[in-house]
């Protein structure tokens, strides 16, 4: 094993443990803070969680850029330039936290025209999105420091932090959490975690870093302009991610009411969980796949690529099968039999991710090598795509209209647009993409679509969490046993000679 497939293996690893927790800290919490809140003050949390969360935006695209050039930096042992990165996004983090404070109090004020507010105390509403405001400032200027641990692919410290103050955040909620000024309670407990998890995050930084410096005299103009070049098409994609993001609660929350927006969020929040260990995959290899551009290392980036974006078209349509055949009963057993509709939404929303995660890594690998522009601009345009539909289908089917309004962009752009475009630009072959990235991967999922079907028709395997886990148990082992007879087999096809 090469040492980028090491570190990114076990990064992979780390991310994945510390999702395990972030998942039973969510099934645990979501339930606990909907019956404690109420469907209509969780339906309002959510609504402005959503609108706070598109102050990401005022990052610039600066997130991607101080992680891509402090691996490029600190691998070509240039420490003075990596001083200059940190210290130009940290100077860039302060003013926009600032601006996101001032944008917090513009909402307050506005507040009473956002959303029907039926049965909430107003003043509840401005005071909980100025405490979210200030914990986006915070989060955004403390949020550097996590950046360097990436950039040096220390993503099992970054993701140790994560673990620990999620932990935190349980036991604040438990202990703090109750119904009258409720969000401002659970506001303010999110802040005391973004500032714990900053210190972290900062105090591991210089560990690993000791030469980090932050200083007056390392902002300069040249390092400005070069970030800049790169930040402009990150922006960008942040844009784009934060309208895919954020646009369903926001448009059901508009449209239909806070009240609509707890069933959608049951499906996207399990789908979110799914998600994003997965995802951790393409955060994982930008900043591996620009050290290997840095080196020249074009046949380990492309080697690392193919095996990047098979691993995650296995987990993802595994997860989709998963889903297909038990998400109804996980539902069930999570929330309760008034949401089990939610099922058809789950549906939809991981059927997307099985073209949208593996074309994330494509994503990221572009990034990582520099080009920027096309991916970024494709990805917007998905986006906006996602907003149209979503608004147009939300009033003709409701919730699963804004479901719908996922689907579709996902086909439409990514792959038929971006698919090609990597293909050809990471110099590719089609030939190679399917007989390297996912040829492989049938066998196996085939194997798990029969495992499936045949316990599903098991009255056992419905009745609760125990019998669900050793359900994804058995699916996992079976996926993972017919998947590694089948990387033997390429593994000895490839060493037979012709």
């Amino acid at each position: 094993m090469t040492s980028a497939s090491a570190s990114v293996t076990r990064n992979v690893l780390a991310s994945w443990l510390t999702h395990g927790v972030a998942i039973v800290v969510g099934l645990f919490l979501m339930p606990y803070v909907l019956g404690v809140l109420g469907e209509r003050s969780y339906g309002s949390w959510v609504f402005i969680n959503s609108l706070a969360s598109y102050a990401g935006l005022l990052y610039f695209g600066f997130g991607d850029t101080i992680s891509r050039y402090v691996a490029k930096y600190h691998a070509a042992g240039d420490h003075a330039k990596v001083n200059r990165v940190v210290t130009l996004v940290l100077g860039v983090y302060v003013v926009m936290g600032s601006v996101a404070l001032l944008v917090s109090g513009a909402l307050a004020a506005a507040a009473p025209w956002l959303c029907d507010w039926t049965d909430q105390h107003l003043t509840e509403i401005r005071l909980t999105i100025l405490v979210l405001g200030l914990n986006v400032a915070v989060g955004m200027t403390g949020s550097v420091f996590g950046g360097v641990l990436m950039g040096l692919r220390r993503f099992d410290l970054e993701r140790a932090v994560g673990c620990a103050t999620d932990l935190v955040r349980v036991a604040l909620i438990v202990l703090f959490l109750h119904r009258e000024w409720g969000l401002l309670t659970i506001a303010l407990i999110f802040l005391v975690v973004t500032i714990l998890e900053n210190l972290g995050c900062l105090i591991l930084a210089y560990q690993c870093f000791p030469q980090l410096r932050i200083r007056r005299e390392y902002l300069c103009r040249d390092m400005l302009r070069e970030c800049s070049s790169f930040s402009a098409m990150s922006f960008l994609n942040a844009v784009a991610y934060q309208l895919t993001a954020a646009t369903d609660s926001v448009v059901i929350g508009i449209l239909l009411g806070a009240e609509a927006i707890v069933p959608y969020y049951i499906a996207l929040r399990l789908t979110q969980f799914i998600r994003q260990p997965i995802e951790k995959i393409a955060v994982i290899c930008m900043p591996t796949a620009g050290a290997l551009s840095a080196e020249t290392e074009r046949s380990k980036l492309n080697r690392l690529l193919l095996q990047a974006v098979g691993l995650v078209f296995l987990l993802s349509s595994g997860m989709f099968v998963g889903g297909w055949f038990f998400g109804g009963d996980v539902i069930r057993a999570w929330m309760g039999d008034h949401y089990v509709a939610s099922h058809t939404l789950l549906a939809i929303l991981l059927g997307a991710q099985v073209l949208s995660l593996p074309c994330s890594i494509l994503r990221a690998f572009l990034f990582g090598i520099g080009d920027t522009r096309s991916p970024a601009i494709l990805y917007l345009i998905e986006a906006v795509l996602k907003v149209v539909l979503s608004v147009v289908l939300c009033q003709a089917w409701g919730v699963v209209g804004v479901a719908w309004g996922t689907f579709i962009p996902v086909v439409l752009v990514e792959l038929s647009c971006l698919l090609p475009y990597s293909v050809r630009r990471l110099n590719l072959t089609w030939r190679r993409f399917w007989s390297e990235a996912i040829g492989p991967q049938l066998t196996p999922l085939a194997a798990l679509v029969v495992y499936s079907a045949v316990v599903s028709q098991q009255a056992w395997s419905h009745n609760g969490w125990l019998t669900l886990v050793s359900v994804t148990l058995g699916g996992g082992a079976v996926l993972g046993a017919v998947w590694l007879a089948a990387q033997r087999t390429v593994r000895q096809r490839v060493a037979t000679p012709a």
